[in-house]
Parts: C-alpha cells; sequence; structure tokens
C-alpha cells in the first residue's frame, strides 16, 4: 500500500501539473481540464503500479483497460468534488489536491481488488 501511495504522489504531481498548463495558461474549462489531467495520471499510474507497486513483468493492455475502468469512480468523486470546492471558493490547486485525496479510496480498493486481484507486492 505505501508503494501505491507513493506512486499516487507521482500521479498527483502529474495531475496537478497538467490541470494548472490546462486550465491556468491554456484556458481549458475547468471540468475538461481536470478530466485531462486525471487521464494523464491515470496512464502515469498504472505503469508505475504494474511495474513497482504489483511487481508485473509486462503491460498489459487488458490490464490497462480495467485499471482505466476501475478508475472511472475516482475520476467522478475527483472532478466533482473540484468543482463543488471551486464554485465554493475554495482556490484550484488546494481545491484538486482535496479532490485526489477524495478519490484516493475507491482507486486503492478497485486496484488491489479487481485490477490486480489483490496480488499486493506479489510477483504476478
Amino acid at each position: 500500500m505505501l508503494r501505491f501511495a507513493l506512486v499516487g504522489g507521482a500521479g498527483t504531481v502529474v495531475n496537478t501539473a497538467a490541470l494548472y498548463v490546462l486550465h491556468r495558461l491554456l484556458g481549458v474549462p475547468l471540468v475538461a481540464a481536470s478530466a485531462v489531467a486525471v487521464e494523464l495520471a491515470v496512464v502515469h499510474n498504472y505503469v508505475f503500479n504494474s511495474r513497482w507497486t504489483f511487481g508485473t513483468r509486462d503491460l498489459s493492455v487488458r490490464r490497462l483497460g480495467k485499471f482505466n475502468v476501475s478508475m472511472l469512480a475516482g475520476l467522478a468523486v475527483n472532478v466533482l468534488v473540484l468543482w463543488a470546492l471551486v464554485r465554493g471558493g475554495v482556490d484550484l490547486l488546494p481545491a484538486n489536491l482535496l479532490a485526489i485525496g477524495a478519490a484516493l479510496a475507491v482507486n486503492y480498493a478497485s486496484s488491489a481488488v479487481w485490477v490486480w486481484g489483490g496480488t499486493q507486492g506479489s510477483s504476478r
């Protein structure tokens, strides 16, 4: 779980940097920018979780698909929390960090149980 959290921390950096560039610098609407930023972080997290957290040798298109599908609930939580917080007056970057935190439990549970089949830390 520690590795998953560390990969998630790096994914948070990817997400936050992408969100800032897309929304603040390029003017992409907030919800679209957040969705793209989350997807970039999802791909990043899949690669690092597959190799480092769950110890798989090969990257699998099927597993990437499952990981991406499992992250949809996290995406929905992330985007909705971000939108609500920003509309409520919270600054973009702190709101984004809170939104990412809200999605963490859903993301870990679906990864550990469905995507990698509960083989946390195994060599599978």
